[in-house]
């Protein structure tokens, strides 16, 4: 087992991760400390993990089964987990534990931050995508039929137990949507990282165990530094939204249908990389490495034909926009994101004819 720490002033905590970890009751017993516990899952993750993990659990154990999906990412399903809060009598002691990837992870850390203005919460992420980003930083919420998470919190769990086991169960596409935010990384903040995936893909992909839990452990780490620098998003932590705008717009314009996040992310990589050569902070060879990394990941490389101009509108929905104006997240050189209001508006449409 691996253990990093997540330190953002007011609070801290541990990101555990390894193999066997839901089934370690002395660990778990050492982490869960509350009586009163409601497991928050889907029709997906709870036949193969749900039981196994109540007999290792400690104290009185309800659970809320949600339909599995991110059409599901709803405020009315989150109302769900609070009709189970509210019928098992759970109070401010209670925690929520979060068993499934980053759409059971975001619903059950809102809920958790908004019932009885706040229990506490673990992260069980099941899924490659929740164990290397969406389980830690505390970004929690719900989708709008007007964009993506436009309505959450930030508030950070008690733990993160990332159990390398549950990949085991994971399909692959599911495994390849996961690697996106591996890449963006390596895109972002540490080029060897970028290098070592190049030359380790096939290893990802045919889930071997010690690569998939550096790719985990490296992940964790990068996003833990940058987190504890800025946790509420202000300046620093934007970055890690790497592709998230275009992917975001991807992923509203076909109603969550047609792309897994982690695919939308990383065409949304695709198309900032292609801007940033447009204007000029990095060079072709750039673009065709983060294109063949890609490719290499077995990740869709081809954006939906929603138009030019329906992405922007999409766009302008982007939690980054500030005075109208819509910031995103481009590359000065690779291990480097950056920021930037300010871009030439004809590269931009540009980029979005070519893709859109």
């Amino acid at each position: 087992m691996h253990t990093l720490q997540v330190d953002v002033g007011h609070t801290r905590y541990p990101i555990a991760i390894g193999a066997g970890l839901l089934r370690n009751r002395d660990w778990l017993a050492n982490h869960i400390h509350a009586h009163d516990l409601l497991v928050v899952t889907n029709t997906v993750v709870a036949p193969l993990y749900l039981a196994a993990l109540r007999e290792h659990l400690a104290g009185r154990v309800a659970e809320c089964i949600l339909p599995d999906g991110e059409p599901y990412k709803t405020l009315q399903t989150v109302g769900w987990i609070f009709d189970a809060l509210v019928s098992h009598k759970m109070n401010r002691d209670a925690v929520v534990l979060a068993l499934g990837g980053g759409v059971v992870g975001d619903m059950a850390g809102f809920a958790a931050a908004s019932y009885q203005r706040g229990i506490g919460f673990i992260q069980m992420p099941t899924t490659l995508l929740a164990q290397v980003d969406s389980s830690v930083g505390g970004k929690t919420g719900v989708n709008h039929s007007g964009g993506k998470n436009l309505i959450g919190a930030f508030y950070q769990p008690l733990a993160v137990i990332a159990d390398t086991d549950t990949l085991a169960t994971l399909p692959d596409r599911e495994l390849r949507a996961g690697l996106a935010e591996v890449i963006k990384y390596g895109c972002i903040w540490d080029p060897l990282l970028f290098d070592w995936l190049d030359n380790n893909m096939g290893l990802l992909l045919a889930r071997d165990t010690e690569a998939l839990t550096y790719a985990i452990s490296r992940s964790c780490e990068i996003k833990a530094t940058v987190v504890a620098q800025d946790e509420r998003e202000h300046h620093l932590r934007a970055i890690l939204n790497f592709g998230h705008t275009f992917g975001h717009a991807i992923e509203a314009a076909t109603a969550y249908t047609q792309y897994l996040h982690g695919e939308a992310v990383g065409l949304g990589m695709l198309i900032a990389t292609d801007l940033s050569y447009r204007l000029g902070l990095i060079e072709a060879v750039t673009l065709d490495r983060v294109k063949t990394i890609l490719v290499k990941a077995e990740l869709p490389t081809q954006a939906p034909r929603i138009g030019a101009a329906r992405a922007l509108e999409w766009m302008k929905m982007d939690k980054k926009v500030l005075a109208g104006t819509v910031r995103l997240v481009l590359l000065e050189k690779l291990g480097r994101g950056v920021v930037i209001g300010h871009y030439a508006q004809d590269a931009l449409a540009a980029t979005l004819s070519e893709y859109f």
